[in-house]
């Protein structure tokens, strides 16, 4: 099958890396050798040595990524903490990188507990935009943006941030964490970035069965730099994990879009109920950056996470958490079934809570991952679990 630079997402996310064999198979077969022939020294029969370096199940994923994130190239990775590691690891010793502030607690983790190791410096904002002139220096080489954030949902002008920091020097490196909204709601490459990663975990593999990170960028020099140290680091996915995530993504739209509906739903409940602080959803018209959204975002959907504060505190949210039906209480999200967790003492419980607070992630504040369970029940749901908060 070859694509044409005219086929929709729907088309490529189907067709894109999914090759025939020379048995005519339609759905790719799992290929589990670690090594593979070679007619003479140094000679192999076909394209791959050594699965560490390269296999058929994860090329034809990386492949696939590239097409749905209108890449030249993409790879994957054994996690998404393994994506963030391989980008930071590519920076030289004594660079400095401005991050968002509001960002997930693993790399938060990964900025301040190991890459400082390596000589990596990281100054965090909560405002990007306004402060970025001022915050990169002599040996600044990146910019780490995620949009929207985990868990505030907080939009980041992606193409307006990459023209301020190339405008100061074109070599820093921009990437996006399009986790949150996968590459069928945003495609960050489109606003001239140098590199999209994900925690293919979420959204792209979308059945809460496989740990496994990808990235994508048009920016050549770096793919091999990247690609030298995914094999010398050997922070690759199994065959078997990569034909899941191939598998999954060929229903991306179709998941994605229906999550993205229902959360509106939801995010339009909560907006109004008396028990709640603030909601906080790209797609509700009262978001603050809501032309951006509309601008970034494939339709102007909001995506499929909702976070809102809870009237009553750390108590009220503990036990809303624990009165859901549908939602279970887990960390993750962007599977098809929905879950649910609060930030402050799970997934970003390793941030200072000074530090946590100044980005808005409080003690009462809730996380929703809305799956694709019928949007009436999951509202049913809400309602029931904040009645029962309440009392």
């Amino acid at each position: 099958m070859v694509l044409r630079s005219t086929d929709k997402f729907a088309t490529k996310a189907i067709h894109a890396g999914a090759h025939i064999d020379i048995h005519g198979s339609v759905i790719e077969p799992i290929s589990l050798s670690t090594t593979f022939k070679q007619s003479a020294p140094a000679q192999p029969l076909g394209e791959y040595e050594y699965s560490r370096s390269q296999n058929p199940n994860r090329k034809n994923l990386e492949e696939a990524i590239a097409s749905l994130e209108n890449a030249k190239h993409g790879l994957a990775f054994s996690s998404g903490s393994a994506t963030t590691a391989v980008v930071l690891q590519s920076l030289p010793q004594g660079s400095h990188a401005v991050s968002i502030g509001d960002v997930y607690g693993g790399t938060h983790r990964y900025f301040t507990k190991v890459a400082n190791a390596h000589g990596v410096d990281t100054t965090f904002t909560n405002d990007l935009l306004k402060e970025l002139p001022s915050l990169i220096k002599a040996n600044t080489k990146l910019v780490w943006i995620e949009s929207p954030t985990n868990p505030t949902l907080k939009v980041t002008d992606i193409e307006l941030v990459n023209k301020t920091v190339k405008k100061i020097n074109k070599d820093i490196l921009v990437v996006v964490d399009n986790t949150f909204l996968s590459p069928y709601l945003s495609n960050p490459l489109n606003f001239g970035v140098d590199l999209v990663v994900h925690s293919a975990t979420k959204y792209i593999n979308g059945h809460s069965d496989v740990v496994l990170g990808v990235l994508a960028t048009n920016n050549t020099e770096l793919y091999e730099r990247l690609q030298f140290l995914q094999n010398a680091i050997g922070a690759i996915p199994s065959p078997f994990d990569s034909w899941l995530v191939h598998r999954g993504l060929k229903t991306l739209h179709l998941r994605v879009r229906q999550a993205a509906l229902t959360a509106t739903k939801i995010a339009e409940y909560l907006e109004k109920s008396n028990q709640v602080v603030a909601v906080n959803y790209p797609g509700l018209e009262s978001h603050p950056d809501r032309a951006v959204v509309v601008k970034q975002h494939r339709d102007g959907l909001g995506g499929g996470m909702i976070s809102f504060r809870i009237k009553g505190g750390a108590e009220a949210a503990a036990k809303f958490s624990s009165s859901t039906r549908l939602f279970t209480l887990a960390e993750s999200l962007g599977g098809v079934e929905s879950l649910l967790e609060v930030p402050a003492v799970m997934t970003h419980g390793g941030i200072p809570k000074e530090q946590r607070e100044a980005s808005g992630v409080y003690d009462d504040l809730i996380r929703l991952s809305v799956g694709i369970e019928d949007t009436e029940d999951l509202l049913q749901d809400v309602e029931e679990a904040l009645k029962a908060a309440a009392q």
